[in-house]
């Protein structure tokens, strides 16, 4: 199965959400029946790493991760992928734009994963995506 987590910038809430699932699917033995990479809707981050405030809280909770590239979804992705795990309403709605069917698209949770680019609250972030993950590898497993 091949997941992709999207958020607005692919620079916090997505490649943290990529890195926890990867771990959690280590730990079970199952790493390698999945593929788990993300996205981000738009186009401003491209390029750039995992946002340092987000790497020291994957650092504190001891979630590996690799470098990083921030890439943008594209419109042939929808094939590629089984299933595209947005982090809140907006991603929702940008995802709209690029694919033309969202039938693959879901959210990881029932609220929006709040942005911490813009709240400065990296932790909160952590805690609902890890909340999150825990939920969603109940259905992937």
């Amino acid at each position: 199965m091949r997941i992709c987590f999207v958020c607005h910038g692919n620079i916090c809430r997505s490649p943290m959400a990529e890195y926890i699932l990867k771990q959690r699917l280590r730990v079970l033995g199952k790493e390698k029946n999945f593929v788990v990479e993300s996205r981000a809707t738009s186009s401003e981050a491209v390029g750039n790493d995992i946002y340092q405030p987000i790497k020291e809280v994957m650092n504190k909770h001891n979630i590996i991760y690799n470098k990083h590239t921030a890439t943008q979804l594209k419109a042939s992705d929808y094939d590629y992928f089984d299933k595209f795990v947005c982090m809140d309403d907006n991603n929702m709605r940008e995802i709209n734009y690029i694919f033309e069917n969202t039938d693959k698209v879901s959210k990881l949770s029932e609220h929006d994963v709040l942005d911490p680019w813009y709240t400065r609250n990296f932790e909160e972030a952590y805690e609902d995506i890890s909340k999150g993950i825990d939920k969603f590898i109940k259905t992937i497993v």
